[in-house]
């Protein structure tokens, strides 16, 4: 009798253990494809920044503009699509990446996600595509990014980048200067006060685990060798 209680001891116990185990293999499993395609939607923003720092560099007024600032460049922020659309009431977002200079190496850094957005009212009407490039000039702007969220003309002051033969940015102020290449038409609309977010759901699928954009660009202890063709292209870019 106690030798049969014994095996339906065994019985009981081992069930639901294996009933456990292939229960978090099944969620292991089903939760693959899910971080498979966050990792893909990082990647092509990497890719799309990658290709919008290129698209700057082979313009030779664009790129002669952002490189005037090469010298004390500490950072690039890089929106490759911004969206803008309104008729009266009008908002715009994006996602965007930042890449930092060691000043040592001149080498950048890793990317950092984020993302960007604004809504306002009054006189507009119309619709554009920008890419961006946000040249951060000094180490408060490039501070505020590593906060969770910072508002553009409230928490540091910008400046429109001049492009153009003979524009040069002397005398022109602000933490950061944005440049764009912009496609359609839009009235009345500005970059200033729109909001630039950290956001840890890209930086978190593009690294792996959950990350700080002060670990990825500061103590750098994060790496993904599929960003190297972005900084490579912001090294062509500002060299």
């Amino acid at each position: 009798m106690s030798q049969v209680f014994s095996k339906s001891a065994i019985i009981t116990t081992r069930f639901p253990l294996m009933a456990a185990g292939l229960f978090a293999t099944m969620v292991a499993v089903s939760a693959m494809p899910a971080v498979a395609a966050a990792f893909t939607e990082q990647q092509q923003l990497v890719d799309k920044a990658k290709m919008t720092v290129e698209a700057f560099a082979a313009d030779p007024s664009a790129g002669a503009a952002v490189r005037d600032l090469k010298s004390e460049a500490k950072a690039l922020f890089i929106v490759p699509q911004f969206i803008r659309g309104a008729f009266v009431f009008g908002g715009a977002g994006g996602s965007g990446v930042l890449i930092v200079r060691d000043e040592k190496t001149n080498k950048w850094s890793e990317p950092a996600f984020y993302t960007m957005g604004s809504a306002s009212f009054g006189l507009q009407i119309g619709g554009d595509v920008s890419e961006m490039i946000f040249v951060v000039r000094n180490q408060k702007g490039l501070e505020e990014f590593y906060r969770s969220d910072f508002k553009l003309g409230a928490d540091v002051t910008m400046a429109v980048g001049p492009v153009g033969e003979g524009a040069s940015v002397k005398g022109i102020a602000g933490d950061m200067v944005a440049y764009a290449k912009k496609k359609g038409v839009f009235v009345g609309f500005s970059v200033d006060g729109s909001t630039i977010a950290v956001s840890d759901d890209a930086n978190a699928g593009y690294y792996g685990k959950l990350v700080r954009p002060t670990d990825i660009v500061v103590k750098q202890s994060v790496s993904n060798p599929k960003s190297a063709d972005l900084r490579n292209a912001a090294a062509k870019l500002m060299q």
